[in-house]
């Protein structure tokens, strides 16, 4: 049996409406306002998936040089380097690339707003160890300590894999920024938005099938990986 022998399947900004509207029970030709509202919508909705866990097809690696004595990291201070479209920081290293061939990395860990407070000298200079990420409007990545003098310029990196923002829907002939596994969950939500405004009857219907959807969406999202188990030994008294 033949097959299309491709795997390129998305769907435009107007076709992801289109869908989205007949689910609601609106079929027919769409007026001007209605689609700029189902647009405006959508950005909405995926604004709301930020607060939906960690979309692996949006975690990015940056790359930024280090700055002897910098302890704040920010698209401000680094126009170039630092991306525009952070959400979260989720691992970071620096980098000592003395020797390309043979770079050595030292993990940071993260740590919060009260820790980062309570860090007597904020920019005390040696081998950066921590990292706390200011989640504001441009967020900001500050280190600790600071970078040293033999720990700076352009061998030395701070590295970190972070989640960005998905794109915005923009023109009605471009394609969602997201990955195929999420265009169900997609199209349902945008229905679930627009029942809201112009079909409340079939509002929880609509609401029960998007969060099936992006449950499913949001389980499949993930990382396989190896586990490991490792039975307790207890010796003499159960110590």
């Amino acid at each position: 049996m033949a097959t299309s022998g491709t795997t390129a399947f998305d769907l435009p900004i107007d076709e992801i409406i289109e869908e989205a509207f007949e689910r609601t029970g609106m079929r027919g030709n769409r007026t001007g306002y209605e689609l700029k509202s189902a647009r405006r919508s959508l950005n909405i909705m995926f604004s709301e998936w930020g607060n939906r866990g960690v979309h692996l097809w949006k975690v990015k690696e940056a790359t930024i040089p280090l700055v002897e004595g910098q302890a704040q990291y920010n698209f401000a201070k680094d126009n170039t380097n630092f991306p525009t479209d952070i959400s979260d920081v989720l691992e970071a290293f620096v980098r000592n690339n003395t020797t390309a061939t043979a770079p050595v990395d030292t993990t940071l860990s993260k740590i919060d707003r009260s820790a980062y407070a309570a860090l007597a000298n904020k920019l005390s200079k040696g081998t950066p160890s921590q990292y706390y990420v200011q989640r504001t409007v441009a967020p900001s990545i500050f280190l600790f300590q600071t970078p040293s003098s033999s720990f700076s310029g352009a061998n030395f990196q701070l590295k970190f894999f972070y989640v960005a923002r998905i794109e915005d829907s923009g023109a009605y002939t471009n394609e969602a920024d997201v990955v195929y596994r999420f265009i169900p969950c997609m199209t349902a939500g945008l229905s679930y938005y627009l029942s809201l405004k112009y079909s409340p009857e079939t509002v929880q219907a609509n609401k029960l099938i998007y969060e099936d959807e992006f449950k499913r969406a949001l389980d499949e999202d993930g990382q396989r990986t190896s586990t490991f188990i490792t039975p307790q030994t207890f010796y003499g008294d159960g110590v």
